[in-house]
């Protein structure tokens, strides 16, 4: 899957590189009245953003509590590919941190093998949470209705993203024992998911599903398959 996902990236992105030598015509700019327009304007080339962050495909027992949020931000090269550049394709580079709040605890035996434990109701502690931190590979497929002289205009986004963790921390704090695991080989560094952003001028609204678990492991005490997908539902902001 990993290498389909990548080959699927890399021809689209070729594809889109070589039509904008071979297509873009010379004159990049038009007049209107006494003002110059750039003809060959290209949208949203820099984006940030804010997300709720929910777990799904939950095992029984694990809950989520307190807030789970992200932080996103990045890079998208527009390769507009109509002439009226309302049609676009954008691969891209971002980064982005994202925190769980919930109840499945990780821990390790004697012979550092992870496990995994669920934290039932009457376990008193004041924090378990997830965080990641990713480095990301976002690829848009986009339509808007911008035109040279517009700022303000409709956008729908939707396109794929490959993410990789490149440090997780699991943090528990209880009663006299704090917990911190920072290596879990049954973490799924790699991720891959789907994404659609729609929205109007400053304000739109984003939405991403992780096709792949966050873990593959089970529960140490129930044996029971942990999975979790990310789902993240907030606001994405655009810039030049």
């Amino acid at each position: 899957m990993k290498n389909f996902f990548f080959l699927i990236l890399i021809s689209l992105i070729s594809i889109v590189l070589h039509a904008q030598e071979e297509n873009e015509p010379i004159n990049d700019s038009i007049v209107v009245g006494d003002n110059k327009i750039d003809s060959l304007y290209r949208e949203d080339q820099f984006y940030f953003g804010f997300t709720f962050n929910l777990l799904m495909n939950r095992p029984k027992g694990i809950s989520q509590s307190g807030f789970s949020g992200g932080l996103q931000l990045g890079y998208l090269r527009d390769f507009p590919i109509n002439k009226k550049r309302t049609f676009a394709i954008a691969p891209g580079v971002g980064w982005s941190v994202n925190t769980y709040g919930q109840n499945l605890l990780v821990t390790e035996n004697a012979n550092d093998e992870s496990e995994f434990y669920i934290l039932d109701d009457d376990i008193d502690y004041s924090k378990n949470r997830f965080t990641n931190y990713l480095v990301e590979f976002p690829l848009e497929f986009r339509w808007r209705s911008s035109t040279p002289d517009t700022y303000k205009f409709w956008r729908i986004y939707a396109g794929v993203k490959a993410s990789y963790i490149y440090h997780f921390k699991s943090r528990y704090e209880g009663e006299g024992n704090n917990i911190t695991q920072t290596k879990v080989d049954e973490l799924n560094k790699w991720r891959y998911g789907v994404m659609f952003t729609f929205g109007y001028n400053t304000f739109n609204f984003h939405f991403y599903y992780s096709l792949d678990p966050m873990f593959d492991a089970r529960t140490t005490d129930v044996n029971r398959e942990i999975g979790l997908h990310p789902l993240k539902i907030g606001l994405t902001f655009y810039i030049l």
